[in-house]
């Protein structure tokens, strides 16, 4: 009876003999990984889009209390002469801009307006790389602010303010979840763009 020679170890020695008589090739192999893992990390969402629902959840949560247990119009005093929680309608965008001036279509311009401002900025978000996660992190708040008064705006045709800072007989703009978040968004993209240079590769 002849003995089995198993033709495995002449195989991996030949694998060997080419990569080591092809080193690019080993290099390559050993620097790129296989593309199903490519595949994977492609289909994992991202952290960022996490956070941007658990921000809308929360401002569209904050806003139903809002409507829930506080009349129009009324308020309660959280912090004497600072801080009080007021149901209030905002027909225009952020922070009240345009909230008093009434023209025709006036829903319908401002949810346009709206929604392209989310479109632009979605598409600057997919064009920034993961080395940018500063800017990635202030475009997260941005977008999610956005959608989150959008959806009163396409929903109840109006925005619920509810945060009034005060100091005396001045009020500030109330204003809501979503609005922190786009005014927060903002201060870190314009912080960013300076530290960075707008991301802009200086020439050689």
């Amino acid at each position: 009876m002849s003995d089995y020679v198993d033709p495995a170890p002449s195989g991996r020695a030949e694998a060997g003999d080419q990569q080591a008589a092809n080193p690019q090739a080993a290099a390559a192999a050993a620097t790129h990984p296989p593309v199903t893992l490519h595949v994977a990390a492609a289909r994992r969402p991202r952290p960022e889009l996490w956070l941007a629902v658990g921000l809308i959840v929360a401002d569209q949560l904050s806003k139903a209390a809002v409507r829930i247990y506080i009349p129009l119009y009324d308020s309660v005093e959280v912090i004497p002469g600072l801080l009080n929680l007021t149901h209030a309608l905002n027909t225009g965008a952020a922070f009240g801009f345009l909230d008093r001036l009434d023209f025709a279509y006036k829903t319908v311009v401002v949810a346009v307006l709206a929604t392209s401002a989310l479109a632009a900025i979605v598409f600057y978000a997919m064009t920034l790389g993961s080395e940018t996660r500063l800017s990635r992190l202030a475009l997260t708040l941005v977008v999610a602010g956005a959608v989150g008064n959008l959806i009163d705006r396409v929903v109840a045709g109006a925005v619920v303010d509810f945060v009034d800072v005060y100091v005396g007989t001045w009020h500030f703009w109330a204003f809501n979840v979503a609005d922190t978040c786009i005014s927060f968004g903002a201060v870190l993209l314009i912080f960013d763009m300076l530290r960075t240079g707008s991301h802009v590769p200086s020439p050689a």
